[in-house]
């Protein structure tokens, strides 16, 4: 049996027919579908160029094909090529096909709504919440709250009407987006550390009279969602404090611009630094080594890959209380977010407490190993058997409303990989 999976990844294919990523969800990441099923099917947006991205990783090979959907970006760019985004995602699957969509997701809803008026099952794998995503302050459309409600209304309906549910959080995302009674659910992270990304034990923290902490951040500049302008106005803060910190963040996008400016205005680019973006595995590990604190100033997420690898380096962590991180870290170690003030002063108690820093690499060291590969490989096996069995059996969901699962305007979607 063939799996077809909707991904919000843009994807980048060349004139001869390889399709890149400079992403983790790359043929190693899709290829996990195997472990059920006969082959992979990503549907995804997909745009031509004649070289591949600089950081390419492969996403197509053995097992695994895409099915491109005409490459949009915005929500003014879809609703122009609306029609044809339908007409690809609605020839992605056949009656077949087992049918899993990563959702909060405009693809996976057109893809819903295709099966549903069919009559067919599908899964879902929950790996964000719209909630968050359109919360004040994350996005600017004169729509937000629209949107907001639209959003959350429809992943409750996928959710409702899915034949088997995955979610990555423990219990955040199901409290709010369960799914019908008596159908087949799993808590299971699409994050899986490999043995490498592990350091060997905690870090022992020692006051150094002279040296200046070092903190790291990692996160898209593609929209303001992961907070780091939060961050920059607390490390500013800290300097009104004199506190001395230095900060690194990780990461590139259309709002670098927007934060530098942020940067000099406030006088702290002499303490800031926006490295841009850093490859997975070891490059990225080696700057989370050379880093005192990871800090995690989300206005949204969902289960967070970037904090769960600084903690498996055994960095002790600041985050905010939305989404995932709540499950990961403790209530001392996070804040509200959107919050700068608060932000400084739970950075500034944790570098001024060895102990603590002391137990929070420890603690977190040992919780990241709970996302090790070899945790959470069968258990994500285990639902994707679920699955291609529930593919044989009509959903035991309740049917969606059609209008409310089509997605006229699009907004930005969190996908956890």
């Amino acid at each position: 049996m063939r799996v077809v999976v909707t991904t919000e990844s843009r994807l980048i294919r060349t004139p001869d027919g390889s399709v890149w990523t400079s992403t983790t969800a790359d043929h190693r990441f899709w290829r996990r579908y195997l472990s059920a099923f006969d082959q992979v099917r990503v549907v995804a947006r997909v745009r031509d160029q004649r070289e591949p991205p600089a950081d390419r990783r492969r996403v197509d090979g053995e097992g695994v094909e895409v099915h491109a959907v005409p490459y949009y970006l915005g929500p003014w760019q879809y609703l122009r090529r609306r029609h044809l985004v339908r007409r690809a995602v609605g020839a992605a699957a056949t009656a077949d096909d087992a049918v899993i969509l990563r959702v909060p997701s405009v693809l996976g809803t057109l893809l819903c709504a295709a099966r549903v008026r069919q009559g067919l099952p599908f899964a879902v794998e929950v790996v964000g919440d719209p909630w968050d995503v359109f919360a004040k302050g994350v996005i600017r459309h004169p729509l937000r709250p629209l949107l907001r409600r639209r959003a959350t209304g429809r992943l409750r309906r996928e959710c409702r009407a899915a034949a088997a549910v995955s979610y990555v959080t423990e219990s955040h995302l199901q409290a709010r987006y369960p799914s019908a009674p008596g159908v087949p659910t799993v808590a299971v992270s699409s994050i899986d550390l490999p043995a490498e990304a592990f350091v060997a034990r905690p870090r022992r923290f020692v006051r150094q009279v002279g040296v200046v902490p070092t903190i790291v951040a990692v996160g898209t500049l593609e929209q303001m969602y992961k907070g780091v302008d939060t961050l920059v106005l607390a490390v500013a803060q800290l300097a009104a404090r004199g506190v001395r910190v230095r900060l690194v963040h990780l990461g590139e996008g259309q709002y670098r611009n927007r934060l530098h400016r942020l940067i000099t205005e406030h006088g702290v680019a002499d303490r800031v630094t926006l490295a841009g973006w850093v490859a997975p595995g070891t490059p990225l590990r080696e700057q989370l080594d050379r880093a005192d604190l990871f800090v995690m100033p989300s206005r949204t997420e969902g289960l967070p890959r970037a904090l769960i690898e600084a903690m498996a380096r055994a960095l002790p962590a600041i985050g905010t209380r939305v989404g995932g991180i709540p499950e990961l870290l403790p209530a001392a170690d996070t804040v509200l977010p959107g919050d700068p003030s608060a932000l400084a002063t739970a950075i500034a108690l944790m570098l001024d407490d060895p102990a603590r820093m002391d137990a929070a690499s420890a603690r977190n060291l040992a919780r990241a190993r709970q996302f090790s590969r070899e945790t959470l490989e069968p258990r994500r096996n285990g639902f994707y058997q679920m699955v291609r069995d529930a593919m044989s059996r009509p959903s035991s969901g309740a049917d969606p409303s059609p209008p409310m699962l089509r997605a006229d305007v699009p907004g930005p979607a969190r996908i956890q990989t």
